[in-house]
């Protein structure tokens, strides 16, 4: 009877010993393209929660009680940096969080808003908006950048999760490979483009990494939030040049105000093209994961710029 009951004893360790090894490892992101990115490194390891959904603004969130609780309970928290998610820090002290925190942007040189001007032609009123000097918070929109990204995901789950490891840089090096695919495949499909399809009005001025990847013109009315509203003078300004380069079509974002570009449209008599995902990954459909967000905004804009 001792002996079974030493038995039962061992074998209720090695069970507990085995369902602690594979407890999945708990990630909270700020935003939903960083809940993708992390989703697609664990796999079946890690259980990612974000902050900010789907279809959901990052720049105006305002974290509750039972965000704080969420933290306390969380292996690693994910954040983007450059000012685009500048809550967290408040969020972890007030949950006292003791754990990892990653900064995925760390290492990347930003675009700053004075740069998407030098990169733009000169004519550009895209920045009367103030935001000069200010860092661009939108690296994810450089698949580059996504790149950098999903390294620094797997590198750290590796150190909290040193059992995961390999499996983690394996996950990350097959997801990399299909970043380059993708990538090589934009930069093939925008090449073709005139020089003078190459303009495109947002609402916000999200897209500077995107443009700066693939050789465009984005011009936006408000700044690098999507709280920003432009002045009276600069819209006018913007409206007046946009006259002047003739540009035949505006597009839309996720949740940004529809009534700015809707004035733009009908002061300029352009056409309203597809909507464009910047700050959030949809809830369902093709800009529901990273890979598709970049692929739906590149077929958008092709689709727009080659009708013009």
């Amino acid at each position: 009877m001792m002996h079974r009951l030493v038995l039962m004893s061992l074998l209720c360790l090695v069970s507990a010993s085995t369902l602690a090894e594979k407890a999945p490892i708990r990630v909270l992101t700020t935003f939903s393209i960083l809940a993708d990115l992390a989703h697609q490194v664990g796999g079946e390891r890690v259980v990612v929660t974000s902050l900010v959904g789907p279809d959901q603004d990052a720049h105006g969130f305002d974290p509750r009680a039972s965000d704080i609780r969420r933290m306390s309970q969380t292996d690693l928290v994910i954040a983007n940096g450059l000012g685009f998610d500048p809550w967290i820090a408040r969020m972890v002290a007030a949950a006292r969080y003791k754990g990892r925190v990653l900064t995925v942007s760390d290492g990347i040189t930003p675009l700053m808003a004075d740069a998407h001007e030098d990169h733009e032609d000169e004519k550009s009123a895209s920045h009367a908006h103030g935001d000069h000097g200010a860092a661009d918070p939108h690296a994810w929109l450089d698949i580059d950048h996504a790149r950098h990204y999903v390294r620094a995901i797997a590198a750290t789950l590796g150190t909290i999760d040193p059992a995961g490891a390999a499996l983690y840089t394996d996950r990350a090096s097959t997801y990399i490979a299909q970043l380059d695919a993708l990538d090589v495949e934009l930069r093939n499909r925008f090449s073709a483009l005139p020089d003078h399809r190459r303009t495109v009005v947002t609402p916000h001025d999200a897209f500077g990494y995107f443009a700066h990847a693939y050789g465009l013109h984005f011009v936006a009315p408000a700044g690098l939030s999507n709280e920003a509203s432009p002045s009276a003078a600069s819209l006018a300004t913007l409206i007046e040049q946009l006259r002047e380069l003739k540009v035949p079509v505006v597009f839309l974002e996720s949740f940004a105000d529809e009534r700015l570009i809707e004035r733009i449209r009908a002061a300029t008599g352009a056409r309203r093209g597809g909507t464009l995902y910047a700050d959030a990954l949809a809830s369902g459909g093709p800009a529901s994961t990273y890979l598709g967000m970049m692929r739906h905004n590149a077929d958008t804009l092709l689709s727009g710029l080659d009708t013009q």
